[in-house]
């Protein structure tokens, strides 16, 4: 039987969301790889564990992940009956409903109708009687906003959800959905954007200036790029690489022998700090405090802790900053 570590929350550095009282771990764990049957659920439970040692307390999924879609969620529910039954209370567990479940008119997007039943057998899924943060997944462009966020209250209003937050809206959406949310009396908890140092579009496109003004708490999801920021692709596309497969989220077409060498440079600043490659992308994401928490994903436990080791290092010299961008933008 699984016995934490007495010391799991001695290093780990725990953010403020927002405004709430709600507090995350500088790093939290990720489950849209890795976490469906191809796996070992050994490996995925050693993962879980490893993490929540380390102080992760935060475990981020979707209703769609694994694959197949749900797999992810029923693994994560396995692992909370095994190893966490008299731990609930110190895990947060989010989910997210918004991208394609089930056939018909019914199974995706951000109706009530949708949100609402997914919310539903999400929690079947997991186990749980509720969960801490329930997200909608994207904007739906035909469903009145109103109706979407008006989905999130009645999650929180019948006790199937804690906070509530959104992934994948643009600045002007996420004030939108802050009003709306506020005005039914419950609050918007935390955006998820995409964010890392390749890919600054929250930051080009106002949207953690909105956050800001919001007072609204940030995770940034795919903060290593894919695993272009692991240091995987110094040397080229590896064959187990996932450019090298007939992955969704990242092509050969990708990794450009200028972008092979703008992350030998990143990687020697990196080496400058005593860090990894991904050690630097996510202290990166992290720095200053702006965003709340960064999400990491694990196919092992050793490569878990190299990315959690990011957090004995999240300060940067202007100079540093400089280097990065100028790497970054050129």
């Amino acid at each position: 039987m699984y016995t934490p570590d007495p010391d799991r929350y001695a290093d780990m550095p725990y953010r403020r969301t927002g405004r709430s009282g709600l507090k995350l771990p500088a790093l939290s764990l990720g489950l849209w790889h890795n976490f469906g049957p191809d796996r070992l659920a050994e490996t995925q439970r050693a993962i879980l564990c490893r993490a929540f040692d380390l102080g992760v307390t935060h475990f981020d999924l979707a209703n769609n992940y694994g694959p197949p879609p749900g797999a992810a969620e029923s693994a994560l529910g396995d692992a909370l009956k095994a190893d966490f039954t008299h731990h609930r209370d110190e895990l947060i567990v989010s989910t997210k409903a918004g991208y394609l479940m089930w056939p018909g008119p019914y199974g995706e997007w951000g109706s009530r109708k949708y949100l609402l039943s997914s919310l539903d057998q999400s929690l079947g899924r997991l186990g749980l009687d509720y969960v801490d943060i329930f997200y909608s997944h994207r904007p739906d462009p035909e469903t009145p906003l109103e109706e979407t966020m008006g989905a999130l209250h009645s999650a929180v209003q019948q006790g199937k959800a804690l906070y509530v937050g959104v992934s994948n809206y643009s600045a002007e959406q996420t004030r939108e959905a802050a009003r709306i949310l506020a005005e039914l009396g419950t609050p918007l908890l935390i955006h998820q954007p995409r964010y890392s140092m390749l890919d600054r579009r929250p930051e080009d496109e106002g949207l953690l200036d909105t956050l800001d003004e919001l007072r609204v708490g940030s995770i940034a999801y795919s903060p290593l790029e894919q695993g272009l920021l692991t240091g995987r692709y110094l040397d080229g596309i590896p064959e187990d690489s996932r450019a090298a497969s007939d992955s969704p989220f990242l092509s050969a077409d990708t990794v450009t022998e200028e972008l092979v060498g703008r992350l030998r440079t990143l990687n020697e600043i990196a080496a400058s700090r005593g860090q990894s490659l991904a050690q630097l992308a996510l202290a990166w994401v992290l720095r200053g405090g702006r965003v709340t928490s960064a999400l990491i994903g694990a196919s092992s436990p050793r490569q878990l802790e190299d990315s959690v080791a990011a957090i004995g290092n999240l300060e940067f010299g202007e100079d540093e900053l400089a280097r990065i961008d100028a790497v970054v933008k050129q």
